[in-house]
């Protein structure tokens, strides 16, 4: 897609992305299947209504303890005594089953949290799709990426108090919106493409007030990009109370009312 197109095709285009963003929202054990977060310490516990014990000793693992019976399965295998697993900080947890539901063992720095999967989760079955604004064509603007020297990790917060990220910064996005130019700090995409993490005007009224993020293709050689604003998505702490996302880099706030991407979910 280019800047230029018309009306008609992008909204075409944006409605087969939607489609396909809400599909992935509706997955058995996505973001809306979300039903419990606990955090894990030393001391073995039972939580939030699953078979055995659980607890993070401290050492970089997560300790699960189960009976064969309980029915709890690691990479495919029963546990029956004590498994032991390594959360990487950051990554994607170990995710271990329990029946239909899968259990996320997640690291956050140096806190070990406990997440639920559970494909009948009320915010699940209940979803209607996500509430947007109208596509406009004055949302698709040309940017231009700027790449740092070197690739930067940086810190940010979360929306769990002293919880920190630390995505990796590539570089600047700069782009016009009504005659003013705007740059925000540009992260590392997943497998390719860049993100935009940012704060704008309508956070906290008409969208989520922890921002929102836009995901791009990669720039090309010299640079240019397309920034369609239409595709700005919610992080996943919109939906759910049981997740941990990053806020964005300290930088990108944008003094302008963005009204374009995905609404707060209670809007629809």
């Amino acid at each position: 897609m280019t800047v230029t197109d018309d009306h008609q095709t992008l909204q075409a285009d944006w409605q087969r992305w939607h489609d396909e963003r809400e599909e992935t929202l509706r997955e058995p054990h996505g973001w809306l299947a979300l039903t419990a977060l606990e955090w894990l310490d030393e001391t073995p516990r039972a939580v939030a209504d699953l078979p055995g014990t659980w607890r993070a000793p401290g050492d970089g693992s997560v300790e699960i303890t189960a009976a064969a019976a309980d029915a709890v399965e690691v990479d495919g295998e029963r546990v029956d005594g004590t498994r032991v697993v390594h959360p990487v900080d950051g990554a994607p947890g170990v995710l271990v089953t329990v029946g239909e539901r899968v259990v996320e063992l997640a690291r956050r720095t140096d806190s070990y949290a406990l997440r639920v999967r559970d494909p009948q989760a009320a915010t699940r079955l209940a979803f209607r799709g996500v509430p947007h604004f109208p596509v406009d064509p004055r949302w698709v603007v040309a940017g231009r990426f700027e790449p740092y020297a070197e690739p930067q990790r940086i810190t940010v917060g979360a929306v769990v108090d002293g919880l920190s990220h630390f995505p990796t910064a590539v570089g600047t996005v700069t782009f016009a919106l009504d005659g003013r130019e705007h740059r925000l700090v540009a992260l590392a995409g997943k497998g390719s493409g860049l993100t935009l993490h940012f704060h704008d005007a309508t956070n906290g009224a008409s969208t989520y007030g922890g921002g929102r993020i836009l995901r791009t293709d990669d720039p090309a050689e010299d640079g240019s990009l397309v920034v369609d604003l239409n595709r700005t998505v919610n992080l996943p702490c919109a939906f759910t109370a049981f997740a941990t996302c990053p806020l964005p880099p300290a930088d990108n706030v944008l003094d302008v009312a963005v009204e374009a991407g995905e609404q707060l979910p209670a809007a629809g």
